[in-house]
Order: structure tokens, then sequence, then C-alpha cells
């Protein structure tokens, strides 16, 4: 998922999923500088090369195409959950786009060098199966985000958002905090980075060999 604010939640093959707001063109002067904390957390969690790079949960392909400047030579693949008007936004992308759940990856062991999941385990019924799955088809580098929590309702109740669910975007199943989301990953991934860009919880890890 690239950075956005989820509305309108439904359940695509049990994985919550909504229309996008796209931050990236806000206005507001504290959203702005909050979405260019994690773009630059995101800049510098990424390795120095890649040849070979998954974004699971890509949606429109925004943030895919952001990294493939980074990596101009790599072979870039993007997967999310079948859906029409992604297909439509996908042809413009310059990557290859895969329907599939990230529950189960269509990918043979040790494929990717690279590995993203951006914004997506908070959406997911079970995210450990998916940081399974992640680590299963890395050879490398694995970089993910989730909304750091309570940090992030507090955020939305600030703003006078989703108050009636307490602050929880439609859409966000899990919810985690820094200590619980870093264990989450420990347990699948070697940690090596983990970059707070409220109000965000990024981690680079590893896949062990």
């Amino acid at each position: 998922m690239f950075i956005g604010a989820i509305e309108d939640g439904v359940a695509m093959n049990d994985v919550q999923t909504g229309n996008v707001v796209h931050k990236e063109a806000t206005k507001n002067p504290i959203e702005r500088r909050m979405v260019d904390g994690f773009s630059a957390a995101l800049q510098r969690s990424l390795p120095p090369t890649a040849t070979r790079v998954l974004e699971v949960g890509c949606g429109e392909g925004r943030q895919l195409t952001a990294v493939g400047t980074r990596y101009p030579n790599a072979g870039l693949i993007g997967l999310d959950l079948p859906n029409v008007e992604l297909e439509e936004a996908w042809d413009g992308v310059p990557s290859h786009m895969v329907q599939a759940s990230a529950l189960e990856l269509p990918f043979a062991d040790n494929t990717f060098d690279l590995v993203l999941a951006i914004e997506v385990l908070e959406h997911l019924p079970n995210p450990k199966q998916a940081l399974d799955e992640i680590a299963r088809v890395a050879s490398g580098d694995v970089v993910l985000s989730v909304p750091w929590e309570p940090v992030w309702r507090i955020g939305n109740l600030a703003r006078g958002r989703y108050v009636g669910a307490l602050g929880n975007t439609p859409g966000h199943i899990q919810h985690f905090t820094r200590r619980g989301f870093i264990k989450l990953v420990r347990a699948a991934l070697d940690v090596n980075l983990v970059l707070r860009p409220v109000p965000w919880t990024m981690i680079r890890g590893r896949a062990r060999s």
C-alpha cells in the first residue's frame, strides 16, 4: 500500500482494502511534513543496490515507481489483490504486476533481493503468515512499514477523523506498537534498521540463509 488514508473499507479475500486518499498531494503543512519524513525514511531504508524487486501490496504502483528510479536497471514486480481500478492504474506503471494474495506469494524461494511491504501488514488477517511468505521469497533485504499505534489513532482523533471508531482507520485490523512490530518481524527476519518517521514504524530486515 502506498501512503494514504483508507476510506470505506471493504473485504476482498479476507483482506480489508478500500479507496485511498493520496497524502502525497496534501496542502496541510503538518501532514506534508509527515509525508516528507516518511519518504525520506523509505529512501534511507533502501539498500545500495537491487536487481530484482517485489512490492507486496503495491496499490497503484506509486511507491514501486519511485523505488524504480533508485534502481533503474532492476526488474520490478508489484503484487496486489484483484481489482479492476488497480488494473487500469497499472497500465502506466513501468513494472510487471501480479494479482495474488500476500498470504500465498506465487514465487519460488529466494527470488527477490529486495522485497517491500509498505503499509500492508495492518490490513491482513494473518500478518505472521505474510511475513513468513515474504521471508521465503526474499534472498536479501526486506523493507516494511506500519502505522505506529496508538499514535496513529491519536492523530486521527486530533483531526476529528473516525471518532466513532476511536480513531481507527477503516481497514486497519492489526494495530502495532513499535515494540510489538519489531518482535513480529524478528520472528521471520534479521532486523538491521528501525526508523521512526512519525506516525509510522519502518524496518529494514534481511532474509536468513
